[in-house]
Formats: C-alpha cells, structure tokens, sequence
C-alpha cells in the first residue's frame, strides 16, 4: 500500500510537535596528556573553578586549574583508560553527594557511593560537597553538651553541640580511640554521627564498623571512607562530602557530629594534588592556600539560631603530630581555627594513663557552657587539684621532705590521675561521672590505697548503675545541682564505702 506524501508530512509535523527536549550546552575539550591523576584539557573555554567534568568510561574530573590555554583537572576514580584526545565535556555542575537519613547505617565512599555490599542508597536527595559557612548572623552561643562517655573529657575540656574541638597527638597515642568512643556513647541521644577515614588502609576502617556494630553504634552512624589505596583526589574530596552529609542534619534542625580522621593525610593528599597541578610550592611544599583548605571546611561546623533551624554540626578533626611538636605548619593551622584542643602525650600514655590527655595543654575554648550544672559544679575543682599535682609532682622529685599539705596533695592528685584511667569502648554514664567525681575530689578516696582506686571506680560504678540508677539517670535528665543532690550523692558514696569497707 502506497503512502502519499501528504501522510509522510503529517507524521513529521505530529512527531516534530509532540518533540520535548531542553537544550543543553556544554564546552567540549580534547585531553593533552594524562598521568598521576591529573588530565590537561585543551578547548574548555566555559568550564569554571571546581566544575564536575565528564570524562569517557562514566569517569569524572574536577577542574582546578584554569590555565590560559589550558585546564588541569584531577580525575576521580581509575584513569588508566583515558588517553591523549579523548572527548571531555563540562557538565555545569560541582561535586553533589547524596545526603538522609537513608545514609545512616552504610559505608560510602568520597563520592557517596555504597562500598559496603548492601545494594544501592536510596535516596533521592543531593548537596554539593562545598558551601558557604553560616554567617555569624544564623549562630547562636554553644549550651549543649557533646557527652563523650570519657570522664577526662567531659569534667575538664567539654564539648558542645556546634564546637570544633581538636584532637592532636603522636601516631598510636589514642587519638581514633576518642572518636569511637564518643560515637559509641550517642546512642539514644538524639546526635547522629559521621566518622570519615581519610587515607587509612581499608582492614582498619572494617574495624572501625565492626567495633560500632558490635556496640549497636552504626544505626546513627554514616562512615565516609577514602582508604590509602584511593587516588589523591578521593582523599582530597572525603571530608567535604561528609561535611555535606552532615549540613543536612544541622539544616533540618537536628544535630550531628562529624569526625574527621584525619586531617593531616587530608593534607598529604592536597600536596600531592598541588604539586602534581605545578602549582607552586611553599612551606614544607604545601600549597599557599592549605590553611583555606581547613578553615573553609570546619567553618561549616556551627550551632544554628531558631530562625535557621536551630540544628547543629560539631567537629572533631584529628591532627596527627612528630615528635609532640605542635608549633609544625598544619597543627598551628588547624589549632588557630578550632575552639579547643584535646592533646595526647605519648609519655602519658606509654605510662599507662589512658587516655594520654594532657591537662596542662588541653582546653575547651567553650568550656563550662557546654556543661550540665552537675558536672560544672563537682569538676571545676577538679582541674586546679591536677594541675597543682603535675607542678608539685616535678618539683618534688628534687626534695626529701615534703610538709604534710604538700603530701595530701601529692595524694590527692595520684588519685584523681587513676580515677581518669579508663577502657576503650567502655563509655562512663554521665550520673556516674558526676559521683565519681565527686567523691575524688571531696577526699571520700583519700583512705583508699592509690593500686586499688580503679578497682573502686569499677565497683562504684556497677553499685550505682544497680542500686541507684534512677539517681544517676535524673543528674543527667534533670541537669540540677542543690544541697539535696549533694546530700545524696555523699549519703551514695558513704553507702557504697560501708559496703566495700572502705574508711570514712
């Protein structure tokens, strides 16, 4: 059957009407050569500073460097595969990630990709990984606390919600120790977690899931990884990506706490990334702009005004240092950003005093704010009775007689030092914290042998959890400290004393 023209025509028309398409326009370039990571892109004339290029093979490349005549992009992902004139196109868009609650409980990488086996996320919302920081406008003053489980922490350098607190310190000196227990703690107290591994190797980030499985930790908890073995790129872009996931928390009114482990590597990686871009070299060959590279990300951590959600996002970036020399380039960088920071010393902790904090050099900018009125209350003593121990403990080194006073100082602080040891995983419920306290620093512990006072510690803290925990649970719901919570908490420790037959 024979088709007219006119038929044919009309076809077009209906076809060429019913036709939906946007116009989409894109620069398209030819790679020059390629290697390390990193492509140089001849014919992008549009592209801008951090847009998401497409390469072949699905892989994407950021654009870092806008040359005259040139582009130079980092590659995220495999590169092998992409040769000298292969078609790269830009895609007007910067690096998104997706963000929810659908992320909690999974392990992704630095470009939120599920690496965990448990099928593909399901969520349907993104967030590019760099934004603007809150303006001073949309803050509000840190009051809440971050209770981290360790009793060293949370009496001397508290942590509040929307703080960046430091955590510095020599390699194995129990800085991913903090991180894990304060994750672990969380539990049931509405803070969700974001712990983010750059440049480990893959078999401690798998630790790192087991211990928050085990401890029923990883159902408010998203891991970001960029492992040792990623490229440069990846390691360069994971914090920034968990940073995203954890704005979406803080933007909904929520709170969230984000760990950064750790941000040396991070820094490693953007001065291999600069060197291989030629961007020119500076101190200890970091790029000029290193300290912009952490301002911009913990500036990001915030405690938001009712009008802006009122949610916060609180960081603890881990510096790592040589040698205890925190006057070195990225920890004096990273220090004059944070609010605080929490200093591990290699000697303390090959003492045996975990975990190694140093009072004298640790401090919480935010400080008493970001303390329950209990525990502000029983441990403001308690960091004067230790700083006076560490000034006493070196002198008295040098002196064979020492009067009475100076001796029941002595005391005191050896005490107040073993009551700080404490186990990893093992977080100390805050009502406990308070009571233990109490009792070391009001001499209810001057008559217990110094060998024995952990073991005091233990006991008084399954006697409360047992005896009194409806006690222990209102100190830390109720936030009050009077004559009558004190009273209480002397008539506890006397029982718990006769019980153990210790002398009053």
């Amino acid at each position: 059957m024979a088709i007219s023209s006119s038929e044919i025509s009309e076809v077009i028309k209906q076809r060429l009407q019913d036709f939906d398409a946007e116009m989409v326009s894109a620069d398209v370039g030819r790679v020059i050569s390629v290697g390390d990571g990193i492509a140089q892109i001849y014919g992008l004339t549009g592209a801008m500073a951090g847009e998401l290029l497409q390469f072949p093979g699905d892989v994407f490349g950021l654009a870092l460097n806008l040359e005259e005549d040139q582009v130079r992009a980092v590659i995220l992902g495999a590169f092998e595969h992409i040769q000298e004139g292969d078609e790269v196109r830009t895609t007007g868009r910067i690096v998104e990630v997706p963000v929810g609650p659908q992320l909690l409980g999974r392990t992704v990488d630095a470009l939120g990709q599920p690496i965990d086996g448990k099928g593909p996320l399901e969520s349907s919302e993104t967030r590019p990984i760099e934004t603007i920081a809150p303006g001073v406008v949309t803050r509000q003053r840190v009051s809440e606390p971050v209770q981290t489980g360790i009793m060293a922490i949370d009496a001397m350098i508290p942590i509040g919600r929307g703080q960046r607190e430091l955590i510095i310190g020599d390699r194995q000196t129990g800085k991913t120790s903090i991180l894990i227990d304060t994750i672990i703690n969380q539990k049931g107290k509405n803070l969700f977690c974001i712990y983010v591994a750059i440049g480990q190797n893959a078999a401690s980030v798998a630790r790192v899931r087991k211990t928050f499985e085990d401890n029923g930790a990883m159902e408010y908890t998203v891991i970001v990884a960029a492992t040792a073995s990623d490229p440069a790129s990846l390691n360069y872009i994971a914090p920034y990506t968990g940073c995203a996931i954890g704005e979406y928390f803080r933007d909904s009114g929520q709170d969230a706490l984000i760990c950064y482990d750790d941000l040396t590597k991070h820094a490693w990686a953007y001065r291999e990334l600069s060197l291989t871009l030629r961007r020119p070299p500076g101190r200890e060959a970091y790029p000029g702009d290193v300290f912009y590279l952490h301002s911009r990300l913990l500036e990001r951590a915030a405690k938001l005004n009712a009008d802006n959600s009122g949610g916060s996002l609180t960081a603890l970036p881990v510096i790592e240092t040589q040698a205890n020399d925190v006057s070195a380039y990225i920890p004096t960088n990273v220090i004059s950003i944070t609010d605080g920071q929490i200093y591990l010393e290699a000697d303390l902790f090959n003492s045996g005093q975990r975990p190694a904090i140093s009072v004298g050099l640790s401090v919480s900018r935010v400080g008493g704010d970001a303390q329950i009125r209990s525990m502000n209350k029983v441990a403001g003593q308690m960091k004067s009775d230790l700083a006076q121990f560490r000034e006493l403990a070196a002198f008295s080194q040098f002196a064979s007689d020492l009067d009475a006073n100076t001796r029941r100082q002595l005391d005191r602080g050896q005490r107040l030092t073993q009551l700080l040891v404490q186990k990893q995983f093992e977080p100390v419920h805050t009502g406990v914290q308070v009571c233990t306290i109490y009792a070391g620093t009001r001499g209810f512990l001057d008559k217990v042998p110094v060998d024995k006072v952990r073991e005091w510690k233990n006991g008084f803290s399954r006697f409360l959890l047992a005896e009194r925990k409806t006690f222990v649970d209102s100190i830390e719901s109720d936030r009050k400290w009077d004559e009558d919570i004190e009273a209480k908490v002397k008539e506890t420790i006397d029982a718990f004393n006769r019980q153990s037959g210790v002398e009053a």
